[in-house]
This record gives structure tokens, C-alpha cells and sequence, in this order.
């Protein structure tokens, strides 16, 4: 288990650094305890936001409405709920490491 990762009754939460406004949606690492995640959108109304939960859609090939915000809204430290194991988020994830 990766120190970003912990199980969830309802899946696995991310504890993400978020990088808004980067010239692409990418894993980068590590920022301290955290995943550090760059995404495009910019930080206003929303977008960053929006652009972390379409960004682990994509990722980890499952719909946006099993992904939830659940700490972080107006700051780069956000605690993502995904509702997949914790294991086949790892394997996923860490092959874009």
C-alpha cells in the first residue's frame, strides 16, 4: 500500500497534492504523504475540480459517479473516494508512475 492509498468502506481513498493549470493531465510522483496529480483545467469555479474526477475516470476506466470530492474543494490537498478495491486501483495507477 503506497502511503496516497487507503482502504475505504466504499473503495479506496486518494489523498492527492493537485497541480491545476499544467500543459497536461499526468501522475507526477510524490508531494510529501500525497500523490502529486498535474491536471490542465485552472484553479476557478469548479474546473480543477472537475478535471481531477474526469481525469481518474479516464485513468482507472470507470464512470465519473463512482468517484467522489469528499475533502479539498478549494485546495490542492483533495481526498478523492473511488469506488473500486484498493488493489486494482494500485495496478492501474502505478503503471503510470
Amino acid at each position: 500500500m503506497e502511503s496516497w492509498s487507503k482502504i475505504h468502506p466504499k473503495g479506496t481513498l486518494l489523498q492527492l497534492y493537485i497541480q491545476p493549470g499544467a500543459s497536461s493531465n499526468q501522475l507526477s510522483g510524490k508531494h510529501g504523504e500525497r500523490l502529486k496529480v498535474k491536471i490542465k483545467a485552472p484553479p476557478r469555479d469548479g474546473e480543477a475540480n472537475d478535471g481531477v474526477i474526469s481525469y481518474f475516470s479516464e485513468i482507472l476506466k470507470i464512470p465519473k459517479s463512482k468517484i467522489f470530492l469528499i475533502r479539498g474543494e478549494s485546495s490542492r490537498q483533495k481526498d478523492l473516494l473511488v469506488e473500486l478495491p484498493l488493489d486494482d486501483v494500485l495496478i492501474l495507477l502505478r503503471e503510470l508512475l
